[in-house]
């Protein structure tokens, strides 16, 4: 069972076939129904976070999704909304986020952050949690991907 029901996995590219924007506007209705479990919120909309990765690399504010989000349709009504105002990912694009965010905290800018937040969590030991995308499944109680 899911650690957070309808939630979906970052790895999930159903919605515009985009790692995490599915997850992302999975948190969005949650925070704005104020279901957003606590330890969700902490990182929620930030810059340098997943969510603020992404909106960067499809030239949107995340205020703004927010702001569409909160008019409710589906995941493909909103990701149109996005590629209009935004980018349109071609096929490299897409690949290129996806094994960007599939990446990120391996060697990067993000593993130090990451460490820390895998020691904190009990499961610093893990050699085989090396990404961001890895320790959000691990701590939903699921097994990272191998590699």
């Amino acid at each position: 069972m899911p650690k957070y029901d309808g939630l979906r996995s970052p790895y999930d590219k159903k919605a515009g076939g985009l790692h995490h924007l599915g997850r992302m506007i999975d948190k969005i209705r949650r925070h704005q129904a104020g279901a957003l479990p606590a330890d969700l919120r902490e990182n929620y909309g930030l810059s340098m976070g997943l969510d603020g990765q992404l909106c960067g690399f499809l030239g949107i504010e995340f205020k703004d999704l927010e702001a569409r989000v909160a008019q409710g349709g589906t995941d493909e009504e909103i990701a149109e909304w996005i590629f209009a105002r935004g980018l349109r990912p071609n096929k490299m694009q897409a690949r290129i986020w996806n094994e960007h965010s599939r990446k990120l905290g391996w060697n990067d800018f993000v593993t130090a952050y990451l460490a820390k937040l895998k020691a904190a969590a009990g499961y610093g030991h893990r050699t085989d949690i090396v990404t961001s995308l890895g320790a959000i499944v691990f701590d939903e109680g699921h097994e990272p991907p191998v590699r």
